[in-house]
């Protein structure tokens, strides 16, 4: 009997590193801390549907919108770190932390909280409003905005959200003050000027060019450092003298204590996903050039745009005017 213990036991005793070493043995989560519609949202499933091919699990999209942001990306900082659970994250995700701090308040989760693992893309937002608005130029917007200080309004994916940041560099540049109406996430952002609640927003070209081929929004400007393949006659404001280029990036992080072998393997994974020509037309389809940067290069990249917003969002007005 001895005889056939010894090896059973054994194989119980190298069950443990068999099982990592399967990663990944069932589906994968990855949390879009926003609602439907949004840029996150839109990111994330060509990203999620690509990447399932290269780590050969599902990989499912979950929805966690809340606070700006906040509640996923808190969700997923605070998750098993077992590579089971992934941040499609915004750019927004450096300035809620500082913002909390400012507040004399306990922030939700720390940036140390995440490591990187690919950023995804980085586009620069466009400003718009309905088309049958009384702003044909930004200037006619500004213009208007210093005449009547608090008065136009727009809407935001919530406050110190990655569609409010923009407009407080833009009010800051021009010297202009502007009604904030914060929603829970970009998607309900668009709606609500597409349903005359708000003047003005902004977004990524892939949630605004529909909009915008329909002829429902008109674009005013870019907040690029150049213009838009896709919106060639719509100027930057750089070219327009106003100091407020922003970028919203899109990029995948994991709890920080996940294993570097783990985080490994879904680097090769994001690797292999962007390198697949299905996902390169999966994202010309929604307007999202690929900005692809690997864990270290974004990691550079992340750490001079968090110090950047952190500037910016001492700069936020927290009493919102109407």
């Amino acid at each position: 009997m001895r005889h056939w213990i010894a090896p059973i036991v054994l194989a119980l005793l190298a069950a443990p590193a068999f099982a990592q070493d399967a990663y990944p043995s069932r589906p994968v989560t990855m949390v879009v801390a926003f609602p439907p519609g949004g840029v996150a949202d839109i990111t994330a499933r060509p990203t999620a549907f690509a990447m399932e091919k290269a780590l050969k699990q599902r990989v499912i999209i979950e929805n966690k919108p809340g606070a700006a942001g906040a509640t996923g990306n808190a969700y997923v900082a605070h998750s098993k770190p077992d590579g089971y659970t992934l941040l499609m994250a915004l750019s927004s995700i450096s300035v809620i932390p500082e913002a909390e701090r400012l507040q004399g308040k306990k922030p939700p989760y720390e940036l140390s909280e995440f490591a990187p693992i690919a950023l995804i893309s980085a586009d620069p937002v466009v400003l718009v409003v309905r088309e049958d608005a009384p702003w044909k130029t930004v200037n006619d917007l500004v213009e208007d905005a210093k005449k009547r200080p608090g008065k136009i309004s727009y809407s935001s994916s919530g406050i110190f959200g990655a569609l409010h940041m923009p407009f407080t560099l833009l009010e800051h540049a021009t010297g202009t003050t502007l009604w904030h109406v914060p929603y829970n996430g970009g998607g309900p952002a668009v709606q609500a000027l597409l349903g005359s609640q708000v003047d003005a927003t902004v977004g990524g070209p892939a949630a605004m060019i529909g909009q915008i081929r329909a002829k429902k929004f008109r674009p005013l400007a870019s907040f690029g450092g150049k213009r838009l393949d896709s919106l060639p006659n719509v100027p930057t404001l750089k070219e327009l003298g106003i100091d407020a280029e922003y970028y919203i990036w899109a990029g995948i992080l994991v709890p920080a204590a996940t294993p570097s072998a783990i985080q490994q393997r879904l680097r090769d994974a994001v690797r292999q996903a962007v390198q697949n020509p299905d996902f390169a037309n999966a994202m010309a389809k929604i307007e999202t050039p690929v900005s692809y940067l690997d864990a270290p290069e974004f990691r550079k990249y992340w750490d001079a745009d968090a110090r950047k917003l952190a500037e910016a969002v001492k700069t936020v007005k927290i009493v919102e005017q109407k």
